[in-house]
């Protein structure tokens, strides 16, 4: 069983992988670490154009949320995965949704 506080924390984590945009910027770094203007051209050509401000504030949440972490690459800032816990829950996301259409 699981304590209140612990579903509590899983619901937040669902609601922020909620938003479309934060959930095509995980897929995006499911490959590895890219910087913010890497992202906006991967959206881009993912068929999901956004701007470089909006890749931003959704960077920031998924930062708050411990599902991205940073590290420097010269001037520019890298995203990654915080772990492979949270690459688990996006493939996983994609499967379901995968199996669903079958």
């Amino acid at each position: 069983m699981h304590a209140p506080a612990q579903v509590d924390a899983a619901a937040e984590l669902l609601r922020t992988l909620g938003a479309p945009v934060r959930l095509a910027v995980l897929v995006q770094l499911l490959d590895g670490p890219l910087c913010v203007h890497e992202l906006v051209d991967a959206l881009y050509d993912a068929g999901r154009p956004v701007s470089q401000p909006l890749v931003s504030q959704h960077l920031r949440r998924l930062r708050t949320a411990a599902l991205v972490v940073t590290s420097r690459r010269g001037n520019e800032v890298l995203y990654a995965l915080a772990d492979s816990h949270v690459g688990h829950i996006v493939r996983d996301a994609l499967r379901h949704v995968d199996h669903d259409t079958d």
